[in-house]
């Protein structure tokens, strides 16, 4: 991958790289889409990355339809498919990892110990693998994004990180690999979350900065009830308490945004929102996520 990085850079082409886990769906080919736009050379990398996996999560029985997503991408006309064994990214003797401060220590940060450790050392090595001058993120997964364009920053890789408009299902539901694994009832459920977090917003944008106490508690918002079956993972989050923390994603969005998680069957959901106030009135874009 790097000797047909470097060849294409020295005929004076750059390079989108499209970070994926594989089990591609209508998002990951609107990223596609957008390097495509952009870049003369476009690569696609597929990795399911034990690094972001949990105890007890789905690394092994994670979706991984190869063969099926290498049609889809021969289809788009991508120019490179990088496929790393886990043995080459993470050899027995590596002992670095990437770690983000900040952004990394609330919210999925808090539930998810070392998950965006290892979304953050997995993009670092994709990133210079394939000597991107451009990558290419779904707004859908807002902290991921954050992180990513911290390190990117931080690190001084000089690689841009473009950030794209989420892609929804015909019911509202934000594509996803993982979709698969709700029921019809706890799909019903996932979509009424966004009226809790929409509640939420509301009261943020109607104190223009005042502290929102609760954020992190459902009970707060009536709506939450419609959602049966939903477990909440934020509710020891001190939002109320340290209100600096709705600042997360400030530098990402321009606005701060508010995010909820919460786990669905054997699934995990995140919503998120971020409040504008315009001429008094209050617009809350909702972005229902499974991730």
């Amino acid at each position: 991958m790097r000797a047909l990085a470097r060849e294409w850079h020295a005929a004076g082409a750059t390079i989108g790289l499209v970070p994926t886990m594989g089990a591609l769906h209508a998002g990951h080919m609107s990223l596609v889409a957008a390097a495509r736009a952009d870049a003369p050379r476009v690569v696609i990398s597929i990795f399911v990355n034990p690094l972001q996996f949990g105890p007890g999560e789905d690394f092994e029985r994670y979706p991984r339809p190869v063969e099926t997503d290498l049609a889809m991408l021969r289809e788009a006309g991508v120019d490179a498919v990088y496929m790393p064994d886990q043995s080459a990214l993470y050899p027995d003797d590596a002992s670095t990892r990437v770690h983000v401060g900040g952004v990394t220590e609330t919210l999925e940060g808090v539930h998810r110990p070392g998950h965006f450790e290892g979304v953050a050392t997995v993009v670092t090595k994709l990133l210079w693998a394939t000597r991107a001058d451009r990558a290419y993120f779904g707004q859908k997964d807002a902290q991921q994004v954050a992180v990513v364009k911290r390190l990117a920053a931080d690190l001084d890789s000089g690689v841009e990180i473009r950030v794209c408009p989420t892609i929804r299902d015909a019911d509202g539901l934000a594509v996803s690999s993982r979709n698969a694994y709700l029921s019809a009832a706890e799909r019903r459920a996932a979509l009424s979350l966004s009226r809790s977090l929409r509640i939420a917003a509301e009261m943020y944008a109607a104190a223009r900065g005042a502290r929102l106490r609760g954020a992190g508690r459902t009970r707060d918002f009536p709506a939450a009830g419609h959602a049966r079956g939903a477990r909440g993972e934020d509710r020891k989050n001190p939002l109320d308490r340290q209100p600096r923390r709705l600042q997360t994603f400030s530098w990402l969005t321009g606005n701060r945004a508010l995010q909820l998680h919460f786990r669905f069957g054997e699934g995990r959901l995140t919503t998120n929102t971020t409040p504008k106030i315009t001429r008094g009135f209050v617009r809350c874009p909702m972005n229902p996520v499974l991730s």
